[in-house]
């Protein structure tokens, strides 16, 4: 088995500096920090300032995170507050029950 870890890269989307956008980018920072540390890329996208790049990626709300990378590429909408759902959305607590059961 390859001792590499996966890379995610993440686009996080929101409009403007509104509660729910503060609220969602501070707590994905606090999940990638405890469950990814070092190994996510994350580009964060202001819809009101680039509306195209919401077009292109057809986010219809915000706050919505983006898993690009591994695929399969995954949106989770909303301020992120339930952990175990972003886990979820970004398979790592698929990986954490999958190695536990392997020891």
């Amino acid at each position: 088995m390859s001792s590499l870890k996966k890379t995610y890269v993440l686009k996080l989307y929101l409009a403007g500096n509104t509660p729910n956008s503060v609220k969602a980018l501070k707590t994905l920072k606090t999940i990638l920090e405890q469950d990814l540390q070092g190994v996510y890329a994350l580009k964060v996208i202001d819809v009101l300032k680039n509306p195209q790049l919401a077009e292109e990626d057809k986010i219809l709300a915000t706050p919505t995170l983006s898993k690009v990378l591994p695929p399969p590429v995954r949106k989770i909408i909303g301020d992120l507050s339930d952990r175990e759902k972003v886990l979820i959305g970004l398979d790592l607590l698929y990986e954490e029950i999958r190695a536990s059961e392997l020891e």
